[in-house]
């Protein structure tokens, strides 16, 4: 092995691809979702990659951190954190919010995940090793995600290009037909539903329909804390037995602690648990029994791992959360999620409602709901050219640089508020 290889050069591609009409409790999915994708080069010609955030500020912040990372060796990651530490400026306490990865409070930690796994694909192909066996090595040689539904329109205002082939999701039939076609395609042996979106009542009785069109299948429901804590606490006898967890239904730790008093079912978050300080005060009110991880904001591979072992400490869950994602960001999360002994729950995904890809061999399979971890060294994939210059074509002319879904959603009702909690 080569000791005086080092990081040369550092590309920033921003990407944008098709995105069906989701709903959620801020808003609707515009039509093209946003990511940035990064190529770390070394001295001896070898390129790690890696997926994030592609909004405005976040490619700001990715290229403010380029400076600091030319130079360095792959595996110099504490460095490269005590750098990006040192020169990222200091933001204000994290903030309660609905997408934890848009809030500026953690661009130290997205910019270090953004550039470590990166550098943990390019330590892999030096060694000859893939991410999982620099983690520790795989616990599991596959990892299993849920099928993660949403109420949908059928196309998007104004049509920008033609409908998705999973048709309007709204109804209770609605929504059992969209987990079949799911579990059909991909295998998944668990389900969630985004919820947040309409009455609760709606809502319960969609979870319901599933639960009597898939018996014994785990269910999980997340209002997006987009109900109140009297309607959460008033939906818990409705859920309590039906489903695996009770996900973000009200906002904040206090009110999960409250909430928990009142359901048998363990409260889940990827909202109110996400940084070491959060983690510290759900252990002292006991809210959350459930931490939904994400490595993207997380801090990276490693810091998702230091998660884990926080929560193994103290007997908690540990899932992971997911935003709309291509396949380096899927790979990514299968790496760290197969080198966690104590994964409790099948991961998040986005990927089915993605139907575009920057990655060699296309799209990534799935078998009977998992995906099998690489044993090539790096992260395992490579990035095909031709698709990543049509996705950065699609950047450049959809004219979306910042995610926001409550404009996007006052296209379809120019009264909506995006008000939370609304129910």
């Amino acid at each position: 092995m080569n000791r005086d290889v080092r990081i040369t050069q550092v590309r920033i591609t921003p990407v944008a691809f098709r995105d069906g009409p989701l709903l959620n409790a801020a808003g609707i999915h515009e039509p093209w979702a946003l990511r940035a994708i990064l190529e770390v080069e070394t001295s001896d010609g070898r390129v790690g990659i890696n997926e994030t955030y592609g909004d405005a500020s976040m490619l700001s912040l990715l290229e403010d951190c380029k400076p600091h990372i030319l130079g360095l060796s792959p595996f110099a990651l504490n460095r490269m954190e005590d750098r990006l530490r040192a020169s990222i400026r200091r933001e204000q306490a994290p903030a309660y919010t609905l997408a934890p990865g848009s809030d500026p409070s953690r661009n130290t930690a997205k910019a270090i995940s953004a550039y470590e796994v990166a550098m943990l694909d390019l330590q892999g192909q030096i060694v000859g090793a893939p991410v999982v066996d620099l983690l520790g090595g795989p616990v599991r040689s596959s990892v299993a995600y849920s099928a993660y539904l949403f109420f949908k329109y059928a196309e998007h205002h104004g049509q920008p290009y033609e409908p998705d082939a999973w048709g309007e999701g709204i109804s209770p039939q609605q929504i059992v037909a969209q987990a079949r076609r799911m579990i059909s395609q991909y295998g998944f042996q668990s389900i969630k539903l985004k919820g947040g979106v309409f009455e609760p009542k709606h809502e319960i009785a969609c979870m319901r329909a599933l639960h009597e069109a898939f018996p014994g299948m785990p269910l999980r429901l997340d209002p997006n804390a987009n109900w109140s804590l009297a309607t959460s606490i008033a939906a818990a006898p409705e859920l309590d037995a039906i489903l695996e967890y009770y996900e973000d239904p009200c906002p904040g730790l206090d009110g999960m602690a409250e909430l928990a008093k009142h359901t048998r079912l363990p409260l889940a978050t990827n909202m109110v648990v996400t940084s070491m300080e959060e983690f510290k005060r759900n252990v002292q009110t006991q809210s959350v029994k459930v931490v939904l991880s994400d490595h993207h904001y997380w801090g990276g591979l490693r810091a998702t791992q230091q998660l884990a072992h926080m929560c193994r400490l103290w007997d908690l869950g540990l899932s992971m959360h997911s935003n709309s994602h291509l396949g380096i960001s899927l790979m990514a999360m299968t790496h760290v999620a197969a080198a966690v002994p104590n994964l409790s729950y099948a991961c998040d995904t986005h990927y089915p409602w993605q139907d575009e890809d920057i990655v060699v061999g296309g799209r990534i399979p799935f078998v009977e709901g998992s995906v099998r971890v690489p044993s090539a060294p790096g992260l395992g994939v490579q990035i095909d050219r031709d698709a990543l210059a049509k996705l950065h074509d699609q950047y450049l002319a959809c004219g979306i640089r910042q995610r926001d879904d409550r404009a996007q959603m006052r296209k379809y009702d120019p009264s909506f508020t995006g008000a939370c909690p609304r129910f």
